[in-house]
Protein backbone atom coordinates (compact mmCIF):
# COMPACT_ATOMS: atom_id res chain seq x y z
CA UNK A 1 0.00 0.00 0.00
CA UNK A 2 1.26 3.45 -0.86
CA UNK A 3 1.72 5.45 2.38
CA UNK A 4 3.27 8.55 0.81
CA UNK A 5 0.03 10.27 -0.11
CA UNK A 6 0.30 9.50 -3.83
CA UNK A 7 -2.24 8.48 -6.44
CA UNK A 8 -1.01 5.60 -8.58
CA UNK A 9 -1.19 6.46 -12.31
CA UNK A 10 -3.38 3.40 -13.03
CA UNK A 11 -6.03 4.42 -10.48
CA UNK A 12 -9.26 5.81 -11.97
CA UNK A 13 -10.65 8.71 -9.94
CA UNK A 14 -13.66 10.72 -11.07
CA UNK A 15 -12.80 14.42 -11.33
CA UNK A 16 -15.73 15.30 -9.04
CA UNK A 17 -14.65 12.94 -6.24
CA UNK A 18 -13.56 14.83 -3.11
CA UNK A 19 -10.11 13.52 -2.18
CA UNK A 20 -8.42 15.25 0.77
CA UNK A 21 -4.73 15.84 1.26
CA UNK A 22 -2.32 13.01 1.91
CA UNK A 23 -4.66 10.31 0.59
CA UNK A 24 -2.97 7.34 -1.08
CA UNK A 25 -4.68 5.31 -3.79
CA UNK A 26 -3.07 2.11 -5.07
CA UNK A 27 -2.92 0.58 -8.56
CA UNK A 28 -6.12 -0.11 -10.49
CA UNK A 29 -8.46 1.24 -7.81
CA UNK A 30 -11.62 3.06 -8.87
CA UNK A 31 -13.17 5.99 -7.00
CA UNK A 32 -16.48 7.27 -8.34
CA UNK A 33 -18.09 10.69 -8.61
CA UNK A 34 -19.95 10.99 -5.29
CA UNK A 35 -17.18 9.69 -3.05
CA UNK A 36 -15.40 11.80 -0.43
CA UNK A 37 -12.26 10.59 1.36
CA UNK A 38 -10.71 12.27 4.40
CA UNK A 39 -7.04 13.10 4.82
CA UNK A 40 -4.51 10.42 5.59
CA UNK A 41 -6.67 7.57 4.31
CA UNK A 42 -4.84 4.80 2.43
CA UNK A 43 -6.57 2.86 -0.33
CA UNK A 44 -4.91 -0.34 -1.57
CA UNK A 45 -4.92 -1.78 -5.07
CA UNK A 46 -8.01 -2.99 -6.95
CA UNK A 47 -10.38 -1.31 -4.49
CA UNK A 48 -13.73 -0.01 -5.80
CA UNK A 49 -15.38 2.85 -3.89
CA UNK A 50 -18.67 3.91 -5.38
CA UNK A 51 -22.07 5.39 -4.56
CA UNK A 52 -22.63 8.36 -2.29
CA UNK A 53 -19.89 7.27 0.08
CA UNK A 54 -18.20 9.39 2.74
CA UNK A 55 -14.98 8.07 4.28
CA UNK A 56 -13.29 9.93 7.14
CA UNK A 57 -9.66 10.38 8.17
CA UNK A 58 -6.82 7.90 8.53
CA UNK A 59 -8.64 4.81 7.35
CA UNK A 60 -6.81 1.88 5.74
CA UNK A 61 -8.71 -0.04 3.07
CA UNK A 62 -6.82 -3.05 1.74
CA UNK A 63 -6.89 -4.50 -1.73
CA UNK A 64 -9.90 -5.89 -3.60
CA UNK A 65 -12.53 -4.48 -1.25
CA UNK A 66 -15.86 -3.17 -2.56
CA UNK A 67 -17.11 -0.13 -0.67
CA UNK A 68 -20.45 1.64 -1.21
CA UNK A 69 -21.94 -0.69 -3.79
CA UNK A 70 -25.73 -0.97 -4.16
CA UNK A 71 -27.59 -3.16 -1.62
CA UNK A 72 -28.22 -6.83 -2.23
CA UNK A 73 -31.93 -6.12 -1.86
CA UNK A 74 -34.49 -6.63 -4.64
CA UNK A 75 -36.47 -3.62 -3.40
CA UNK A 76 -33.61 -1.28 -4.19
CA UNK A 77 -34.54 0.89 -7.18
CA UNK A 78 -31.55 3.17 -7.68
CA UNK A 79 -32.45 5.51 -4.80
CA UNK A 80 -29.82 8.03 -3.70
CA UNK A 81 -28.75 6.33 -0.49
CA UNK A 82 -25.47 6.58 1.43
CA UNK A 83 -22.57 4.86 3.12
CA UNK A 84 -20.84 6.78 5.90
CA UNK A 85 -17.53 5.56 7.36
CA UNK A 86 -15.81 7.41 10.20
CA UNK A 87 -12.14 7.70 11.16
CA UNK A 88 -9.28 5.30 11.89
CA UNK A 89 -10.92 2.14 10.61
CA UNK A 90 -9.01 -0.79 9.16
CA UNK A 91 -10.83 -2.69 6.39
CA UNK A 92 -8.87 -5.69 5.22
CA UNK A 93 -8.84 -7.60 1.93
CA UNK A 94 -11.99 -8.57 0.00
CA UNK A 95 -14.48 -6.84 2.30
CA UNK A 96 -17.87 -5.76 0.93
CA UNK A 97 -19.81 -2.89 2.50
CA UNK A 98 -23.11 -1.80 0.93
CA UNK A 99 -24.95 1.50 1.13
CA UNK A 100 -28.45 1.86 2.63
CA UNK A 101 -31.96 1.47 1.26
CA UNK A 102 -34.85 3.91 1.00
CA UNK A 103 -37.02 1.48 2.95
CA UNK A 104 -34.95 2.00 6.10
CA UNK A 105 -32.55 4.75 7.19
CA UNK A 106 -31.25 5.38 3.69
CA UNK A 107 -27.68 4.90 4.92
CA UNK A 108 -25.22 2.40 6.29
CA UNK A 109 -23.05 3.83 9.07
CA UNK A 110 -19.68 2.64 10.37
CA UNK A 111 -18.14 4.61 13.24
CA UNK A 112 -14.52 4.98 14.32
CA UNK A 113 -11.59 2.70 15.22
CA UNK A 114 -13.13 -0.52 13.92
CA UNK A 115 -10.99 -3.47 12.84
CA UNK A 116 -12.70 -5.33 10.00
CA UNK A 117 -10.83 -8.40 8.86
CA UNK A 118 -10.73 -10.08 5.44
CA UNK A 119 -13.88 -11.25 3.63
CA UNK A 120 -16.29 -9.50 6.02
CA UNK A 121 -19.64 -8.47 4.54
CA UNK A 122 -21.63 -5.56 6.03
CA UNK A 123 -25.02 -5.23 4.36
CA UNK A 124 -27.33 -2.27 3.81
CA UNK A 125 -28.66 -0.08 6.62
CA UNK A 126 -26.36 -1.49 9.30
CA UNK A 127 -25.16 0.74 12.12
CA UNK A 128 -21.73 -0.26 13.41
CA UNK A 129 -20.53 1.92 16.25
CA UNK A 130 -16.93 2.22 17.49
CA UNK A 131 -13.96 0.02 18.42
CA UNK A 132 -15.49 -3.21 17.10
CA UNK A 133 -13.54 -6.20 15.80
CA UNK A 134 -15.05 -8.43 13.10
CA UNK A 135 -12.91 -11.50 12.46
CA UNK A 136 -12.46 -13.11 9.05
CA UNK A 137 -15.57 -13.95 7.00
CA UNK A 138 -18.09 -12.55 9.47
CA UNK A 139 -21.31 -11.81 7.59
CA UNK A 140 -23.70 -9.14 8.80
CA UNK A 141 -27.13 -8.97 7.17
CA UNK A 142 -29.17 -5.83 6.59
CA UNK A 143 -30.58 -3.53 9.28
CA UNK A 144 -28.26 -4.89 12.01
CA UNK A 145 -27.09 -2.62 14.86
CA UNK A 146 -23.81 -3.36 16.66
CA UNK A 147 -22.69 -1.34 19.68
CA UNK A 148 -19.20 -0.31 20.84
CA UNK A 149 -16.41 -2.84 21.47
CA UNK A 150 -18.30 -5.82 20.08
CA UNK A 151 -16.15 -8.70 18.83
CA UNK A 152 -17.46 -11.17 16.26
CA UNK A 153 -15.48 -14.40 15.98
CA UNK A 154 -14.57 -15.71 12.55
CA UNK A 155 -17.45 -16.93 10.37
CA UNK A 156 -20.08 -15.38 12.64
CA UNK A 157 -23.35 -14.85 10.78
CA UNK A 158 -25.83 -12.22 11.96
CA UNK A 159 -29.48 -12.37 10.84
CA UNK A 160 -31.15 -9.20 9.56
CA UNK A 161 -32.61 -6.77 12.11
CA UNK A 162 -30.61 -8.23 15.01
CA UNK A 163 -29.10 -5.97 17.66
CA UNK A 164 -25.76 -6.73 19.30
CA UNK A 165 -24.76 -5.03 22.54
CA UNK A 166 -21.51 -3.43 23.63
CA UNK A 167 -18.53 -5.48 24.87
CA UNK A 168 -19.86 -8.84 23.62
CA UNK A 169 -17.87 -11.58 21.98
CA UNK A 170 -19.07 -14.46 19.79
CA UNK A 171 -17.35 -17.79 19.30
CA UNK A 172 -16.13 -18.94 15.89
CA UNK A 173 -19.01 -19.92 13.62
CA UNK A 174 -21.74 -18.43 15.79
CA UNK A 175 -25.10 -17.88 14.09
CA UNK A 176 -27.03 -14.95 15.55
CA UNK A 177 -30.81 -15.05 15.15
CA UNK A 178 -31.75 -13.02 18.23
CA UNK A 179 -30.38 -9.99 20.04
CA UNK A 180 -27.23 -10.35 22.15
CA UNK A 181 -27.25 -8.15 25.28
CA UNK A 182 -24.10 -6.23 26.29
CA UNK A 183 -21.18 -7.93 28.02
CA UNK A 184 -22.21 -11.45 26.91
CA UNK A 185 -20.22 -14.33 25.42
CA UNK A 186 -22.45 -16.05 22.82
CA UNK A 187 -21.87 -19.32 21.00
CA UNK A 188 -23.82 -21.72 18.81
CA UNK A 189 -24.09 -22.60 15.14
CA UNK A 190 -27.86 -22.94 14.78
CA UNK A 191 -31.04 -21.44 16.22
CA UNK A 192 -29.90 -22.61 19.68
CA UNK A 193 -27.14 -20.01 20.02
CA UNK A 194 -26.88 -19.36 23.76
CA UNK A 195 -25.16 -17.05 26.26
CA UNK A 196 -22.06 -18.44 27.94
CA UNK A 197 -21.33 -16.00 30.75
CA UNK A 198 -19.88 -12.52 30.45
CA UNK A 199 -16.82 -11.27 28.59
CA UNK A 200 -14.88 -10.70 31.81
CA UNK A 201 -11.44 -10.70 30.20
CA UNK A 202 -12.48 -8.07 27.68
CA UNK A 203 -13.92 -5.90 30.44
CA UNK A 204 -10.68 -6.13 32.44
CA UNK A 205 -8.69 -5.02 29.39
CA UNK A 206 -10.98 -2.01 28.99
CA UNK A 207 -10.51 -0.86 32.57
CA UNK A 208 -13.69 -2.05 34.25
CA UNK A 209 -13.18 -2.35 38.01
CA UNK A 210 -13.36 -5.72 39.74
CA UNK A 211 -16.47 -4.58 41.59
CA UNK A 212 -18.19 -3.46 38.37
CA UNK A 213 -17.43 -6.82 36.74
CA UNK A 214 -18.91 -8.62 39.75
CA UNK A 215 -22.09 -6.56 39.45
CA UNK A 216 -22.29 -7.30 35.72
CA UNK A 217 -22.03 -11.01 36.61
CA UNK A 218 -24.84 -10.48 39.09
CA UNK A 219 -26.94 -8.83 36.38
CA UNK A 220 -26.24 -11.78 34.06
CA UNK A 221 -27.47 -14.13 36.80
CA UNK A 222 -30.65 -12.08 37.16
CA UNK A 223 -31.37 -12.36 33.43
CA UNK A 224 -30.23 -15.91 32.76
CA UNK A 225 -29.93 -17.98 35.94
CA UNK A 226 -32.70 -16.93 38.33
CA UNK A 227 -35.68 -17.98 36.18
CA UNK A 228 -36.98 -14.42 36.02
CA UNK A 229 -39.24 -13.16 33.29
CA UNK A 230 -37.82 -10.21 31.37
CA UNK A 231 -40.12 -7.83 33.28
CA UNK A 232 -39.02 -9.30 36.61
CA UNK A 233 -35.38 -9.06 35.57
CA UNK A 234 -35.77 -5.41 34.58
CA UNK A 235 -37.08 -4.50 38.04
CA UNK A 236 -34.04 -6.05 39.71
CA UNK A 237 -31.65 -4.56 37.15
CA UNK A 238 -32.97 -1.07 37.84
CA UNK A 239 -32.25 -1.54 41.54
CA UNK A 240 -28.73 -2.68 40.74
CA UNK A 241 -28.20 0.21 38.31
CA UNK A 242 -28.90 2.74 41.06
CA UNK A 243 -25.44 1.88 42.43
CA UNK A 244 -23.61 0.80 39.26
CA UNK A 245 -24.16 2.75 36.06
CA UNK A 246 -22.65 -0.11 34.00
CA UNK A 247 -25.92 -2.03 34.48
CA UNK A 248 -27.79 0.64 32.53
CA UNK A 249 -26.44 -0.87 29.31
CA UNK A 250 -28.47 -4.02 30.05
CA UNK A 251 -31.63 -2.02 30.75
CA UNK A 252 -31.35 0.21 27.69
CA UNK A 253 -30.60 -2.75 25.44
CA UNK A 254 -33.48 -4.90 26.68
CA UNK A 255 -35.88 -1.99 26.21
CA UNK A 256 -34.92 -1.60 22.55
CA UNK A 257 -34.71 -5.29 21.70
CA UNK A 258 -37.31 -6.41 19.19
CA UNK A 259 -36.26 -9.92 18.16
CA UNK A 260 -35.91 -11.17 21.72
CA UNK A 261 -32.71 -12.07 23.58
CA UNK A 262 -30.51 -15.10 23.07
CA UNK A 263 -31.51 -17.44 25.90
Amino acid sequence: MNVSGKIHPTAIIHPDADISENVSVGPFSIIDENVSIGKGTVIGNNVTITGRTSIGKNNKIFHSSSIGEIPQDKKYNDEDTKLIIGDNNTIREFCTINKGTAQDKGKTIIGNNNWIMAYVHIAHDCIIKNDCIFANASNIAGHVEIDDYAILGGFTGVHQFCKIGAHIITAVGTVVYKDIPPYIIAAGNDSNTRPNGINAEGLKRRGFSREAIQKIKQAYKIIYRDENSIDEALIQLKELASEFKEINLFIEFINRSKRGLVR
